[in-house]
């Protein structure tokens, strides 16, 4: 039986976990409540974060230190940076950067990069990813850029974009950032809820629908494992 985190940024995120067909156990032993189950014979633990990059650093860590998980999963919804994604386009983050982060001009880095990093990315798990193409073929692959801003002016989407980025939430980085200083293998499922010409609007449409498709595939991944 493998111990297993799930860090979930928002309530609409996380209904998609406890409306599943599971038992879950909720805890309260601190700043945050915590949800326990059995999904694929592996013992599931999930937190819900909050939005940005501080509450998911801090939910991160405490799911690791708490029940010494050796694997954190995240799933949700995430915005279009390319004009040609739609809702419900599936993703699995390759790597990431943390688009509000520079310290090139006292460092020996490039913009966005962490000192200790071999470029502005920080990548997830690779073994973990290759389990996901097997079971969805058709998955795209995401280079997310994260922030603490809900992107919605197309002038901020262009920018990100011209990274090399096709997707943006404001989560994934301060996670895998956490499960790699703590050689913990992270794996990211994003669905989109807001295409390119989208706004807050088409998000609060989409995101309950987008969010339950990138469980389901994580799901699939937690019984895959448990085999």
């Amino acid at each position: 039986m493998k111990k297993i985190g799930i860090v979930i940024a928002i309530e609409r995120e996380l209904q998609a976990f406890l409306k599943s067909n599971y038992e879950i156990e909720t805890i309260n032993d601190g700043y945050f409540s915590c949800f326990k189950t059995i999904i694929g014979g592996n013992e599931v633990y999930a937190i819900k974060s909050g939005w940005g990059l501080i509450d998911a650093a801090m939910a991160t860590q405490y799911i690791i230190d708490t029940y010494d998980v050796e694997i954190i999963l995240n799933f949700g919804v995430t915005g279009a940076l390319d004009p040609s994604l739609k809702v419900s386009d599936l993703f699995y983050v390759s790597k990431c950067i943390n688009y509000d982060f520079d310290t090139s001009t006292i460092d020996d880095v490039v913009k966005h990069q962490y000192g200790n990093m071999k470029d502005m990315y920080v990548y997830l798990d690779q073994g973990l990813i290759d389990i996901i193409k097997t079971l969805a073929p058709d998955i795209k692959e995401a280079v997310d850029a994260s922030g603490d801003m809900f992107v919605e002016k197309t002038e901020d989407k262009e920018a990100r974009f011209a990274l090399g980025c096709n997707i943006c939430d404001m989560e994934i980085v301060a996670i895998s950032r956490v499960c790699w200083l703590n050689d913990v293998k992270c794996l990211s499922i994003k669905c989109i809820s807001d295409e390119y010409d989208g706004d807050g609007s088409d998000f609060e449409k989409n995101v309950h629908a987008s969010a339950q498709k990138a469980f389901t595939l994580i799901e699939s991944f937690l019984h895959s494992i448990g085999e």
